[in-house]
């Protein structure tokens, strides 16, 4: 029988912080305050953004996609979280191809033909073509997220999918997906209810990463919590209708790693590698090396629960230091509604980030590592408390639009409640997309209103991925909605001076995941690693981009290999894309297409 929470008119903030009212003993509300707008003066730096445009070009590049959630009338909370995407290049054309995670219908409550995620190949010059049938991806599961990957070392991107069910693992043998999870032993664990019931996890971000440092991997993968339609809550805002569910009221599950073995193989091992975090609610997760000693840190983002840093001390064994770190709960001590999550460093300065998207009324948190190594959330000097107050941010990646070396934030944003508007008249069901421009000292911009387009225009937004779709050098993004369109934004410029690297590692690591690359440019230092991950449910592309402003070139790229080795290439012209070989060098250079 389905359980009743009530959350009367007088209980209207239950959605302020994805869930129950507090207890009496938690901390008050925080107060949040804003760092007042600083002079531009740094060296190379812009005093004022470009006005950079973002075309939406959706149905002209041929995506005739939308997002089924099975709604029915029930409110059953999965219904409200998916889903993602890709940008990655399935068939070796060197160009990237999109694809978009689906859901479905519930059982017995099917409305004709079974919606699939669908697999789009690039054809160049802005269109793309439905190939989900051909390459084998028609397959019907209630979906989430994506991550990709060539875990069998065969040299083509292979597909990790999460779904409310049975994981999906897709091998890519040239351009055409089998489902292999069973036999490769990542379909997933199940959970057991108060009446013996066996369910299915519901995964939702997942991360290929070398976790030991054997040159395979690995596989972690987030879990949200333990819901099904037989224990699904009777949640309410008005004492009579249904609303939409949040995690408080579910127990949580824990994140999972599956070691890989070679062949085709995993072997779970989140107990061995000390992660069994039962309490966990995880939607997000990001890799990067915090403590310079090359083996992948992972950050992980938890609704209503504190978020995780899990350091990695070397062989596949982690150490959960969140609360230590300092990005656990937030200045108050309470715990925020974490969804999407990215990592970079905002000012070259080698010091690192963590962006987190939160729930409405609970700005993004912005986390700066300090040289003792805690985090202390800087959003408040960073200017993105008082435009992100209102937003409930999913998707969120750092990434350079418009090319003059500093890394800016998009986010994603939409709610999970369509009547939220009823009960809270500043926050809204729809909502833009945000678009954050970084002057390079600290201090993010928003120039949504500027840009226009899309970044004015209110939807339910979800997944979001970052890749060059057209060659052009400049940064495009993929959107999706929850129930909605996908939306393609192709980045028209103006912007500055680039180049692209794309990396093969040493086999099997053939991705090269766990790079990392510094690319020197005059006055200009950038350093990014070669990860999957980040975001929200979402992958974006692996070629790493470098914008350099009017720096008419990279003077030295250092890349420090995922097995420890080094390699430099000097004097790298601005305006190509170059291809490095582990132990090859420079192997293939081709200038961005005008």
């Amino acid at each position: 029988m389905n359980r009743l929470i009530l959350a009367s008119a007088g209980l209207a903030l239950i959605l302020a912080a994805c869930g129950k009212e507090a207890p009496k003993s938690q901390p008050p509300a925080p107060t949040y305050t804003e760092a007042p707008s600083t002079a531009y003066t740094g060296i190379g730096v812009q005093k004022n953004p470009p006005k950079v445009v973002f075309t939406d070009i959706t149905a002209a590049a041929g995506l005739k996609f939308h997002h089924q959630t099975g709604a029915v009338g029930q409110k059953w909370m999965p219904e409200t979280m998916g889903s993602g995407c890709a940008l990655f290049d399935y068939d070796g054309d060197e160009r990237l191809d999109i694809l978009l995670i689906n859901s479905s219908y519930w059982p017995g409550h099917a409305q004709g033909d079974q919606p699939t995620s669908k697999l789009y190949r690039n054809l160049g010059k802005g269109r793309f073509e439905d190939v989900t049938r051909q390459a084998g991806l028609d397959l019907v599961a209630y979906g989430m997220g994506v991550t990709v990957a060539d875990y069998d070392a065969d040299g083509d991107p292979d597909l990790f999918l999460t779904t409310l069910g049975p994981n999906l693992l897709l091998r890519n043998d040239g351009g055409h997906f089998s489902e292999v999870a069973a036999q490769a032993g990542v379909q997933g664990s199940q959970w057991t209810d108060d009446q013996g019931r066996s369910h299915p996890e519901w995964s939702t971000s997942a991360a290929w990463v070398d976790a030991d440092g054997d040159g395979w991997l690995d596989l972690f993968v987030t879990h949200y919590v333990h819901w099904s339609p037989e224990t699904d809550f009777f949640t309410t805002m008005d004492g009579k209708t249904k609303s939409y569910a949040t995690p408080q009221q579910y127990p949580g599950s824990t994140c999972r790693l599956y070691r890989n073995l070679g062949k085709g193989r995993f072997a779970e091992v989140t107990k061995e590698a000390g992660l069994v975090l039962p309490d966990a609610k995880s939607l997000g997760v990001a890799l990067a090396d915090f403590d310079g000693d090359r083996d992948i840190d992972l950050v992980v983002t938890n609704d209503t629960q504190p978020n995780y840093l899990l350091r990695n001390l070397g062989s596949g064994h982690f150490e959960e230091v969140g609360l230590a770190a300092g990005i656990a709960y937030d200045e108050a001590g309470r715990a925020r509604a974490g969804m999407g999550v990215d990592v970079a460093s905002m000012k070259n300065d080698g010091v690192q980030a963590i962006a987190i998207g939160n729930f409405s009324r609970e700005p993004v948190s912005l986390y700066q590592q300090t040289p003792e190594g805690v985090f202390i959330d800087g959003a408040g000097k960073g200017r993105l408390v008082q435009p992100t107050l209102p937003s409930l941010t999913f998707g969120l990646r750092f990434f350079d639009y418009d090319l003059d070396g500093y890394q800016d934030l998009v986010l994603a944003n939409g709610h999970i409640e369509p009547e939220i508007n009823t009960v809270q008249r500043e926050i809204t069901y729809q909502q833009v997309p945000q678009l954050f421009w970084n002057d390079g000292e600290g201090q993010f911009r928003e120039v949504s209103q500027q840009t226009g387009g899309l970044f004015t225009q209110p939807i339910v937004g979800r997944g979001l991925a970052v890749g060059d779709i057209d060659g052009d050098g400049d940064p495009d993004l993929l959107l999706t909605t929850n129930g909605g369109p996908a939306h393609l934004l192709r980045n028209d410029g103006p912007s500055g001076q680039a180049i692209a690297v794309q990396l093969r590692g040493a086999s099997p690591n053939r991705d090269a995941i766990g790079a990392q690359v510094t690319a020197e440019a005059g006055d200009l230092r950038q350093q990014q690693l070669v990860r999957t991950g980040s975001s929200y449910l979402s992958h974006s592309s692996t070629v790493l981009c470098f914008g350099l402003g009017n720096r008419p070139q990279v003077d030295r790229l250092s890349i420090r290999w995922p097995d420890g080795k080094t390699e430099e290439v000097a004097g790298l012209k601005a305006g190509a894309e170059y291809w490095i070989e582990q132990g090859k060098g420079l192997t293939k250079t081709r200038p961005f297409a005008k």
